[in-house]
């Protein structure tokens, strides 16, 4: 498994359903990074992962976990891979210490020694039922049984969703410490964007079954900005310019995907930095062009 470049590759995945289709959604999550994925809820986030954890069998596409294909190499993945959801699947009567016994029967690399620590670690009572376990012991649960059996890639859907702000930095530190293996890669799918924008190395942004955006943060941040004007002055931007425009009674504010190109085209413009969220927010209402 050592000779591959992308922890995952996605190429063309298309699902269709009654209602949404995710259309021919390709992105690489390259070794040794975190990938942000982003999107609104319902934008297809969990469907994709879904399809890479080979929950969801696409209609067209594939999908490389290690270099190897997702389905026919399932087990040998998914003895190296872990994933955490936004809801606990493991059982409400189950306690901490029968998960060791269940889990060191299924992954081949499970240490009883490495799970126990971060139990301590999280302050995670070893006898409690499930059942009565806060969202917040839940997610840490999931992620102590995550991290104890050696794997090289973490899936997340919606892991820090829920969660309150002390214990997400908690959780990204963790995530950081399990990067620092080069070997080691992370895709994590969330809308809480400031978390990404903290440890994401890539972003891709997804909308209505689409990819509309994938690359560098930095680059994505440092090539993004908002372009602010009197309503007068946006009347002269050209619309090709621009993602789209909030326009209210007091001026505008115009998203550009080229700040430098913008800078030089319309001298005098104030063009301030953007964050994830505010990018996302203005790609979603992309069609609209202008928007309150």
């Amino acid at each position: 498994m050592s000779e591959y470049t992308n922890a995952i590759e996605i190429n063309g995945i298309t699902k269709r359903y009654d209602g949404f289709t995710l259309d021919n959604v390709s992105f690489n999550v390259a070794r040794g990074s975190i990938m942000g994925f982003i999107g609104q809820n319902g934008a297809g986030k969990s469907t994709t992962i879904n399809t890479v954890l080979n929950i969801i069998k696409p209609d067209d596409g594939d999908v490389k976990i290690f270099g190897l294909d997702n389905r026919t190499d399932e087990l040998e993945i998914k003895q190296q891979l872990s994933a955490v959801f936004d809801e606990l699947p493991f059982h409400d009567v189950l306690n901490a210490n029968a998960l060791n016994n269940i889990l060191k029967g299924v992954f081949e690399g499970w240490s009883s020694e490495t799970y126990f620590e971060y139990l301590d670690r999280f302050q995670l009572p070893r006898k409690k039922k499930f059942g009565q376990f806060s969202k917040g012991m839940k997610m840490k649960l999931q992620i102590a049984a995550a991290l104890s059996h050696g794997a090289k890639l973490l899936v997340m859907d919606e892991a820090t969703t829920g969660l309150d702000p002390v214990v997400r930095n908690e959780i990204l530190d963790i995530f950081l410490d399990f990067l620092q293996d080069e070997d080691h890669s992370i895709l994590m799918s969330s809308h809480i964007t400031t978390d990404l924008e903290k440890v994401a190395d890539s972003v891709t942004f997804i909308d209505r079954g689409r990819i509309l955006l994938t690359g560098f943060k930095d680059d994505i941040l440092e090539s993004h900005g908002l372009l602010k004007c009197t309503r007068r002055d946006f009347k002269d931007i050209e619309p090709e310019d621009f993602v789209s425009a909030r326009v209210t009674d007091f001026g505008a504010e115009v998203m550009v995907s080229d700040r430098r190109a913008a800078a030089k085209k319309y001298g005098g413009a104030v063009i301030d930095s953007a964050t994830l969220e505010e990018i996302m927010l203005f790609y979603v209402n992309r069609e609209k062009k202008e928007w309150r």
